[in-house]
């Protein structure tokens, strides 16, 4: 009998070949990123930007897969029971991640023992826009006349528990305002339904909102960035308008089941810092209104507890349920 190598031996008597056949293996079919709005929206256009770049380097079609409803715990759902072989993964954003399950008062699955967080992908501020056939040309305005007439202005809202529908609840709660919140299923038909004056108003992400506001198909009240925008500089921050300190943002990012393999989790997180890390990518979110910025799935581990922790006091305080 003709002798092993002893590299070869060594590994068969150790066990060694399991996991690095497994990373080297990985993908060897195509992939699906499961989204939780329809085609259009913020999430939608993160995903078909990496999806391309995903491809090229693994040589595999990353399919994106729109399954929308339920602010996002449909999709959410299908991806937490799906099986952990690293083929199917959830893209998503503030609400269908981390609320929408306390929204719909549904455990429809839980990000914490669900989900093993893959990478963040984008973030992106909000603003105010209404529909330039209202009088309203500062934020000031907007308010008087929402507490002058509860319930009248009406909002377009891409679901229950999304950043643009948390951020609503927080200002009615701080002001005293109040508006009638419509709910869609995402930011595609509710930004129909905007342009189109069937609702006089919603918070949007730029990456959305701003080709209409350049179009002047709607106004731009006031952003909910930290620090004006430098594609809007003459639109006023929340901060500036009688909110200190106060900031938020969407974030896209992916998540994979509970139980799929680290080495298939790093591959693909390293892949997403590369993609992320790349100056025409970056140009390409920026046109978009986003900000390209990658984490490794710890540092976005720690992102989202501590988004959690934040909003979810919102949630509670407000009472923000979709029944």
């Amino acid at each position: 009998m003709k002798a092993l190598p002893l590299l070869a031996a060594s590994a068969i008597a150790f066990g060694t070949f399991a996991t690095p056949v497994q990373a080297q293996a990985w993908p060897d079919k195509p992939v699906r990123l499961v989204l939780p709005y329809p085609p259009g929206g913020n999430v939608d256009s993160a995903a078909r930007v990496i999806s391309e770049q995903l491809q090229q380097i693994f040589k595999q079609p990353f399919i994106v897969d729109n399954k929308p409803g339920a602010g996002g715990l449909i999709a959410g759902e299908h991806v937490a029971r799906s099986a952990p072989d690293g083929y199917t993964f959830f893209m998503g954003a503030n609400g269908p991640i981390l609320f929408s399950p306390i929204i719909f008062r549904r455990a429809a699955y839980d990000w914490k023992k669900d989900f093993t967080p893959v990478g963040s992908v984008s973030f992106t501020p909000l603003l105010l826009q209404v529909n330039p056939k209202l009088p309203y040309k500062t934020f000031a305005e907007f308010l008087a006349a929402a507490k002058s007439a509860p319930g009248r202005i009406t909002m377009a809202s891409p679901g229950a528990g999304t950043t643009n529908h948390l951020v609503s609840e927080y200002l009615q709660s701080a002001t005293g305002a109040k508006w009638t919140t419509a709910h869609y299923k995402g930011n595609a038909p509710a930004t129909t339904d905007l342009l189109g004056g069937q609702v006089d108003f919603n918070f949007d992400q730029l990456s959305v909102a701003q080709p209409f506001i350049q179009q002047g198909r709607t106004r731009a009240l006031a952003v909910t960035s930290a620090k004006r925008l430098a594609s809007l500089p003459d639109v006023p921050t929340l901060a500036e308008s009688g909110f200190p300190g106060f900031s938020a943002e969407t974030f896209t990012g992916v998540m994979a089941p509970a139980a799929t393999p680290k080495d298939i989790v790093v591959k693909f997180s390293a892949a997403l810092q590369k993609i992320l890390a790349d100056k025409a990518v970056q140009d390409k979110f920026a046109t978009l209104g986003a900000e390209a910025r990658a984490m490794t799935p710890e540092q976005f581990g720690q992102f989202l507890a501590k988004e959690d922790a934040q909003w979810t006091k919102v949630i509670q305080q407000s009472n923000i349920s979709a029944e």
